[in-house]
C-alpha cells in the first residue's frame, strides 16, 4: 500500500458517465490535514450549456477539452457551489466563463467572504429547479443540519444521483496509512462510505431537535427517485445499485 495518497488519475479530463454526462477527477487538496480527492460531474442541458457540480481546479488542458466540447454542448452556462465548502475553484471559472451563472446553497457566499474570497453568487440554490434545467435535474435542498446545507441533484435520463459530502467513500489502498484508522472512525471508509461522523451529529442535534426528521424527509425523496447510480464529490463512487448503496450509506438514519 502506498504511504502517500494517490488520486483517480487521469486527473483534469473529462469522463464520460452516460449520455450527456461526465465526470472530472481533480487533483488532492489537503482538508483540516487530511488528503481529499476531489471530483466535479458536468451535465450537457437540453437547451444547451453545460451545467458544472462542483468545479475542481481549471488547467489549460482541461480548459481546451471545454472549448472542444462546445460546438456540441455549448459553453460552460451554469457553476454550481452545492454546499459551504465546494466553492474555491468557482472564481477561476468564472475568470474563463464570464457569461456562466452562479447558483450556490446557503452559507457559500458567506463562508467564501469570510475566508477573503468574495464569490459572486446570482442565484440561491433550493428546492426547485430553475428553468434552465427543470425537467432533466431534479434537485433537493437536503435540511436538518445547522452546519452542512447541502443541494443534491438527480439526473433523470441516466437516474444518476449527483451528492457531493453527505457520502464520502475512500479507498483504503489510495490513503497513507495513517490516514486509515481516522477513516474507520469517520465511517468514510470504502466499502461502507456514508456521511462522516461529525456531520451526522449535526444532523442529530440540528434544527432545534428536528434535525433526523428533515433529514429523512429529504432521503425518501431520494429513494422516490431510485437512482441507478451514485456521483461523488470524493472517493469510489457507485455506477450501479445506487439505491440499495443510498440505503446502505444513511442506514443510521433510516433505523
Amino acid at each position: 500500500m502506498p504511504d502517500r495518497p494517490t488520486g483517480y488519475e487521469p486527473l483534469l479530463t473529462l469522463k464520460p458517465v452516460a449520455p450527456g454526462l461526465w465526470i472530472c477527477d481533480g487533483p488532492l487538496i489537503s482538508f483540516y490535514g487530511l488528503p481529499f480527492p476531489t471530483r466535479m460531474t458536468l451535465v450537457a442541458l437540453d437547451g444547451g450549456g453545460l451545467f458544472v457540480h462542483s468545479p475542481v481546479a481549471l488547467s489549460p488542458a482541461l480548459l481546451a477539452e471545454l472549448r472542444a466540447l462546445e460546438p456540441i454542448t455549448g459553453p460552460v452556462a451554469h457553476l454550481i457551489a452545492p454546499n459551504w465548502i465546494h466553492y474555491a475553484h468557482i472564481p477561476a471559472w468564472q475568470r474563463a466563463f464570464p457569461e456562466a451563472r452562479t447558483h450556490a446553497a446557503p452559507k457559500v457566499e458567506a463562508r467564501a467572504a469570510a475566508y477573503g474570497l468574495p464569490l459572486k453568487v446570482d442565484l440561491p440554490l433550493g428546492d426547485a429547479a430553475p428553468e434552465a434545467w427543470a425537467g432533466q435535474l431534479d434537485q433537493l435542498l437536503v435540511r436538518g443540519s445547522d452546519v452542512h446545507q447541502e443541494v443534491v441533484f438527480f439526473h433523470r435520463a441516466s437516474r444518476t444521483l449527483i451528492l457531493t459530502d453527505l457520502i464520502e467513500n475512500f479507498e483504503p489502498h489510495r490513503c497513507p496509512a495513517w490516514t486509515r484508522p481516522l477513516l474507520a472512525v469517520a465511517g468514510t471508509r470504502d466499502p461502507d462510505g456514508k456521511a462522516p461522523l461529525d456531520m451526522r451529529l449535526s444532523f442529530r442535534f440540528g434544527e432545534g431537535g428536528r434535525g433526523m426528521a428533515l433529514l429523512r424527509a429529504a432521503l425518501e425523496q431520494m429513494l422516490a427517485w431510485q437512482p441507478e447510480r451514485l456521483l461523488l464529490a470524493h472517493g469510489r463512487w457507485y455506477p450501479e445499485g445506487g439505491t440499495a448503496e443510498l440505503r446502505r450509506a444513511f442506514r443510521w438514519a433510516l433505523e
